[in-house]
């Protein structure tokens, strides 16, 4: 399997995301599927990361991992140097809304609802932020991602790519130190996926967030500074070689 020496991002500083053999069993009664084999890496703070593999390699269910949607079957996960594994599911929110945006395919937008609105959903659950502040930094993001224009527009009045900008906006209006990208330009045309790549290796370079995303699109994980490449539940490759990433997956 390839590796990358990423020790010297940080020398002095413990990864942001640290995992030592977690995997992930589903049991489903008489079988027992093992969607994650032991897996252990470290993805330093400010890193730009691609999660690529074929339909049931695992990189969902490692994306799920590291987002604290889902608590590995066994080993240890660090995350900002706290044990997620032993987490409670109300301890694992809590941590998610702290340090995580979450960016999906399919925007999960709130319909009839306006940019603004859907942008302020993650505040409501932060009690020390008055409605106030809540407008001022839900504006704030909707105009750092190029849509101060839009903020009372609904849903059904914005384009496909205006809507992933108001989920990226959401992903980000809890200022998180990590950005998770599932698919995030799958139903995007092919210009306006450009763009919205472009905006994460901005956010990247300018605010230091680590960006993991999971894409089936080449173009978008050669944008990445990193490539885990998963089959079968296994990493098979860790580079910063894109190419060596893609001869990989036909090994």
């Amino acid at each position: 399997m390839f590796r990358i020496d990423i020790s010297h991002l940080a020398e002095n500083a413990p990864p942001l995301i640290r995992l030592r053999d977690v995997a992930r069993v589903y049991d489903l009664g008489e079988v027992q599927v093992k969607a994650l084999q032991a897996t252990s890496l470290d993805i330093e703070r400010g890193e730009y990361v691609a999660l690529i593999g074929p339909s049931g390699s695992g990189k969902s269910t490692l994306m799920n991992t590291l987002g604290c949607l889902d608590r590995p079957t066994s080993g240890s996960y660090l995350l900002d140097g706290e044990e997620i594994v032993e987490m409670s599911l109300d301890e694992r929110a809590r941590i998610r809304n702290r340090q995580i945006g979450f960016i999906f395919q399919n925007f999960n937008l709130l319909n009839r609802t306006s940019a603004l609105e859907n942008v302020e959903v993650p505040l409501l659950y932060t009690r020390s932020i008055s409605a106030r502040q809540r407008h001022e930094r839900a504006a704030e993001e909707l105009c750092r991602v190029g849509l101060g224009d839009r903020l009372g527009h609904h849903t059904s009045q914005l384009s496909g790519g205006q809507q992933q900008r108001v989920a990226i906006a959401r992903a980000l209006v809890n200022r998180p130190s990590i950005l998770l990208a599932d698919e995030p330009t799958g139903n995007l045309d092919s210009q306006t996926s450009r763009e919205v790549i472009s905006l994460f290796r901005q956010l990247n370079v300018d605010q230091g967030i680590t960006v993991i995303l999971v894409t089936h699109d080449q173009d978008v994980a050669r944008n990445a500074d990193r490539t885990i490449v998963l089959r079968d539940g296994r990493v098979i490759a860790d580079t910063t070689d894109v190419a060596l990433a893609l001869q990989s997956l036909h090994s």
